[in-house]
């Protein structure tokens, strides 16, 4: 399997995207499968690997450009990491100023490389072949499959590959003036509506949905929704049409990483059995704050971009409410340069609370552990939600999440229900998309923190025995290319 994608962890993250493809790529190897990734090597956070010597000239936008590949194997995994120029910013998408406007051009050339390098570089001591099933995950790698067939297989190169397409998030489509097509050198019957032309716009996602051998999305309920009117972000009808190639898989996440009873970037461990390092997580998270501490007191974590999807603007209106009700809040999250006045608000809240809310923009690897863990409870309001991952961290952290019935929220978090005969639910959900709804869902688990701490410990503890390792969805995955390698071999 190559995994193809604009983020693979521990090289490049950003949010799950990063997280997902380098967990999933080890859970395969793991599995005994052979795995390889490629990825960009950008500037940020850059780590050490081995210059591999080979050098890909790739035409696009009217010019030839070269890349380099480095190569890293770690565990049983060997990442093959892309480096030009063009990764060689600040940011993996854009800046201060918005999107790079040559995200295109940028995408284009590490699906391109990504074909070239698999064929030539040896992985470990000798060619992976081109009999391989590429996984390639969101628009940014979704040209893979075109360039397949328009370039290589005419020409008899992977003619038995097979593509699987991930959708991780279809909001984002890579959807740009149709003027741009001509930039990707590819021949001009593949901007028509059978192919990337969109209501004469250039469609990344909507190319590679329509030529991948089968689809993925991350979640069951999430791929349901997304086949609805309304729900596809506009490419519903084209996802009913492939409904029968289109499969929710659950994420994982990363259990060793994400593990409260050996995590090293928390100031104590626990664990299920021995909770009493949480307590005090949260009175170091509360001190390197500067936040009073106080144990009665409840504190509110938020960990994820400041953005409409996410629900910024349902918790940024919430803040003042639950300042009425005497608890703490904390938000660890940047915005993007469209949506910067999350971060503006942020501040705001901040200096209007200095004792009970802290705004950290921005990301801190070793401060999201320490909200998860040291938070009581973890706010996820999102609008929508394909696959999240910090709900899942949050209740194996001991911290209850209040999030929106949507998505991959429905699929791993159990309703608490208050007027159940025995203890039931891992966290609290509402329905509604609104501030009054959101607030509802805190005021009841800010209730129970309040009016039964034993339930409430209780609570905790059932979120802390879920099992959100990678071993149930691997098989998945594996099945999935299977199907994918028989339809395109048949």
């Amino acid at each position: 399997m190559v995994l193809v994608s604009s983020e693979v962890a521990p090289f490049s993250k950003t949010g799950g995207l990063g997280d997902v493809c380098g967990a999933l790529a080890t859970g395969l190897a793991d599995a005994g499968h052979r795995v390889v990734t490629v990825s960009p090597w950008y500037r940020t956070g850059r780590l050490e690997a081995e210059d591999t010597g080979l050098r890909l000239p790739i035409p696009l936008a009217g010019a030839v450009h070269t890349v380099a590949v480095f190569q890293r194997r770690i565990g049983r995994v060997d990442h093959l990491l892309v480096a030009h120029p063009m990764y060689d910013r600040d940011g993996y998408y854009g800046d201060s100023g918005g999107s790079f406007g040559d995200n295109h051009i940028r995408f284009a050339l590490l699906c391109r490389a990504a074909l070239d390098a698999v064929r030539r570089v040896p992985l470990p001591k000798k060619l992976l072949g081109e009999d391989v099933v590429f996984h390639v995950h969101d628009w940014h790698a979704a040209l893979l499959p075109i360039y397949l067939d328009a370039l290589y297989r005419p020409v008899g190169l992977f003619p038995r590959a097979a593509t699987v397409l991930t959708l991780h998030n279809p909001a984002h489509q890579g959807r740009l003036p149709g003027s741009l097509f001509a930039d990707l050198e590819l021949p001009p019957r593949w901007f028509t509506p059978s192919a990337l032309e969109l209501h004469g716009d250039l469609d990344l996602l909507k190319g590679g949905i329509l030529l991948a051998d089968a689809l993925t999305t991350v979640s069951p309920k999430f791929a349901r929704e997304i086949t609805t009117p309304g729900g596809g972000f506009g490419l519903d009808g084209l996802l009913r049409h492939r409904a029968d190639d289109l499969v929710g898989i659950l994420n994982g996440i990363d259990v060793v990483t994400w593990d409260p009873a050996r995590d090293p970037l928390l100031p104590a461990r626990f664990s299920a059995d021995a909770l009493t390092g949480k307590a005090t997580c949260k009175a170091a998270l509360q001190a390197e704050l500067g936040l009073p501490v106080a144990a009665d007191v409840p504190l509110l974590g938020f960990v994820g971009r400041l953005d409409p999807q996410k629900g910024a603007e349902l918790l940024l209106e919430s803040v003042p409410w639950i300042m009425d009700q005497g608890a703490q809040v904390v938000i660890l999250g940047s915005a993007a340069a469209a949506h910067v006045r999350f971060e503006h608000r942020a501040r705001q809240l901040e200096a209007a609370y200095p004792r009970s809310v802290r705004a950290w923009v921005g990301f801190d690897e070793g401060v999201s552990h320490r909200v998860e863990a040291g938070s009581d409870l973890f706010l996820m309001p999102s609008l929508y939600e394909p696959c999240g991952l910090t709900q899942m961290y949050s209740m194996r952290y001991g911290t209850p999440p209040i999030a929106r019935r949507t998505g991959c929220l429905v699929d791993t978090i159990a309703p608490y229900d208050a007027d159940a005969d025995a203890d039931t639910g891992t966290g609290f959900l509402f329905d509604a998309a609104t501030g009054i709804a959101f607030r509802g869902a805190i005021g009841r688990a800010l209730d129970l923190f309040a009016d039964d701490p034993a339930a409430f410990t209780r609570l905790r503890l059932r979120g802390m025995a879920q099992d959100f390792g990678w071993e149930r969805a691997i098989p998945e995955y594996v099945r999935v290319y299977e199907r994918a390698w028989a339809r395109r071999n048949r």
